[in-house]
């Protein structure tokens, strides 16, 4: 069985998260996707929150787990017996960050390859970041993430 890793904070889960995701269960047997616990970035919704949020929008795809992770990725993958990372690039400088995380995750755990994969035109533009400000300022993002998300933030208000 083959087993990828797809880690990120998903503070919201957007829609180029789910595409990335559901590519990535192409690739592989199981798909776990690692929910970061990092309070450093002062997220919007808890821990607990985004891995329900990521539950119901991935459900629909075959092979997601959710799993909430603190600490180092590759020691994080190596318990999970994981074969790759998965990271989803938007241009050069994403894919000029991952790469050096990728060379740091490899000396850490040699058993382990990095996919890069580009995302496609139509949700390259989307981030967490991006939902959060349109969101704040009553825009509309039924077209950047999923429906759960939007019911979410509308309880939050």
């Amino acid at each position: 069985m083959k087993t990828v890793v797809f880690p990120g904070s998903f503070d919201p889960v957007t829609n180029g998260h789910l595409d990335l995701i559901s590519r990535a269960s192409n690739l592989a047997d199981k798909v776990i996707v690692a929910v970061a616990m990092n309070d450093s970035k002062n997220p919007f919704f808890n821990l607990e929150e985004r891995c329900a949020l990521l539950k119901q929008a991935t459900q629909h795809i075959e092979g997601i787990e959710i799993v909430p992770f603190s600490g180092l990725l590759a020691e994080f993958a190596k318990q999970h017996q994981a074969e790759a990372l998965i990271r989803g690039i938007r241009g050069g400088t994403d894919a000029d960050y991952e790469i050096h995380l990728s060379q740091v995750n490899f000396t850490l755990y040699p058993q382990l390859e990095t996919i890069l994969l580009p995302a496609h035109a139509r949700t390259a533009f989307i981030s967490s970041t991006i939902v959060k400000e349109v969101f704040k300022h009553q825009g509309d993002i039924s077209l950047l993430a999923p429906e759960c998300v939007q019911q979410a933030f509308k309880k939050k208000q």
